[in-house]
């Protein structure tokens, strides 16, 4: 019985580093629909990955901020965060604002860059771009090279078309909530 409690026991360290030493590294993600973006997410959090920004992290990708505990973000010199005002298409495809969906958003950042965000005029059709030394104040350095990075991936793409930004399903607003 001790034998089989030591092994269960090494078991579930190993599978404790394996989480922990993996990561998912954003390099180049557009955004898309928020609900995918959200339900991605979610699951994200729940794997204990941590995240590295390595590039641009634009439009619903942004969320990540929010959704994945600040500590497991990290940033490269080479991060760069853009946020703009959700939308859905119109019937000829035009972008119309959805506050709606612009408010989740701004709920799901975390205080300090809802603050970013409302010092530059808040959210709106034009991109604004967080990176730098503003974006190194408000999350940590990455400490891994792209050579020495622990196993990783990248964010799976949302399965929705990337050409709107939609409000999320219940199933989605509950998963960040928990």
């Amino acid at each position: 019985m001790r034998i089989v409690a030591v092994l269960v026991g090494a078991g579930m360290a190993a599978l404790t580093l394996t989480t922990a030493q993996s990561a998912v590294r954003i390099v180049s993600d557009p955004g898309g629909q928020i609900g995918p973006y959200l339900e991605n997410l979610a699951a994200l959090r729940n794997s204990g990955e941590r995240v590295i920004i390595d590039g641009p992290c634009l439009s619903a990708c942004t969320m990540i901020l929010g959704v994945i505990p600040h500590e497991r973000i990290c940033v490269t010199p080479r991060a760069k965060l853009g946020f703009h005002a959700a939308w859905n298409p119109d019937y000829y495809g035009r972008p119309v604002i959805s506050k709606a969906a612009t408010k989740l958003m701004m709920d799901i950042y975390p205080e300090r860059v809802r603050s970013w965000i409302k010092e530059r005029g808040g959210l709106s059709p034009k991109m604004m771009y967080l990176s730098g030394r503003e974006l190194a104040a408000m999350y940590h350095p990455c400490e891994e090279t792209r050579s020495s990075a622990p196993s990783q991936h990248s964010l799976p793409p949302p399965q929705s078309a990337p050409t709107s930004n939609t409000s999320p399903p219940r199933a989605a607003k509950a998963a960040i909530a928990q």
